[in-house]
């Protein structure tokens, strides 16, 4: 509810939008309560009781009315911002007053939640961090995010809302930061004794800004390769902030098919072998049923012919 991002900021006015809807309803049902109980309470003599009293039209138009009218409006606030806000639909705007090119190119931010720890890599910019994420200001961020061992939930709440991060899987976040600053980012789903502190600072800077915290990131060294990743995904807690100059090309994409550890098969390849096996096995099975049913006349002029 303190946007610093146009997602954000959508999500936060359809929470209040939904809340005072939802508040026609509750704040009359609340002071009805109030009032009958006062006026119909035991001492007040002057209260019409009416025991055999059972219907009104007109209350009922109201009692089922009022609520069928929210519903239908929630309903279709659901379901449009269901579709505007779905993290991966690519943005269309930087916020209310300005759109974006459709040829736009958003920076893309890889994010690897660890235990207990996050990783962050630039792929475009050829860094990585642990436990801090810059991004410069107004310009659409793409995050692609996954896990290394359990599941956890990405989530920046002034920028945008959570998102799963899943070992084996790839989820996107589309989103954009509007204000310099500096914001919270953690896990918001458990994920073991380290989960209280896998917390990461985000910083949002000028676009000069930010190019020049990539340039001393570059300038301090340190590369990020398959050895160094297999030693940074131990389980740790309160893990200081890492910058690397340089990281391995396609680690990414190797802790998705989690095949970082040397001589291990990704998971890519095996559903790859396993999808060309099926289908010989569907083709074979084909086979054999044309060749081998009786049905088919086929196969009947052909045998006959033989015999």
């Amino acid at each position: 509810m303190n946007p610093a991002g146009d997602v954000a900021s959508q999500q936060a006015h359809l929470v209040t939008v939904s809340t005072l809807l939802m508040l026609l309803i509750i704040v009359p049902v609340i002071a009805l309560t109030v009032l009958f109980a006062w006026r119909y309470r035991k001492n007040n003599t002057k209260a019409t009781y009416t025991p055999d009293w059972d219907h009104s039209t007109m209350l009922e138009l109201v009692i089922w009315g009022a609520p069928l009218m929210i519903i239908i409006v929630l309903g279709l606030l659901t379901w449009i911002s269901t579709h505007l806000l779905d993290p991966y639909r690519p943005l269309s705007r930087i916020d209310e007053k300005r759109p974006l090119a459709a040829d736009h190119k958003p920076l893309e931010v890889q994010v690897v939640a660890l235990d207990w720890k996050w990783l962050f890599i630039y792929p475009e910019q050829g860094i990585a961090t642990v436990n801090e994420l810059v991004t410069p200001v107004d310009t659409p961020i793409r995050f692609k995010i996954t896990a290394s061992s359990v599941m956890n939930s990405f989530y920046i709440p002034a920028l945008a809302g959570q998102i799963y991060a899943m070992p084996g899987m790839d989820t996107t976040l589309n989103a954009v930061l509007n204000k310099p600053g500096q914001y919270e980012g953690f896990s918001a789903n458990y994920s073991g004794a380290g989960f209280s502190h896998m917390r990461f600072k985000y910083y949002g800077m000028s676009t000069s800004d930010f190019d020049a915290w990539v340039a001393k990131t570059k300038a301090g060294g340190g590369k990020l390769d398959r050895a160094d990743y297999m030693t940074l995904a131990k389980p740790s807690e309160r893990e200081p902030v890492r910058r690397y100059g340089s990281v391995e090309s396609e680690l990414y994409t190797a802790i998705i098919n989690r095949c970082v550890e040397p001589g291990s098969t990704c998971a890519a390849q095996t559903m790859a072998a396993d999808a060309v096996r099926v289908r010989n096995a569907v083709a074979q099975k084909a086979m054999e049923a044309r060749i081998c049913t009786p049905n088919d006349a086929l196969a009947l002029e052909s045998t006959s012919r033989k015999n």
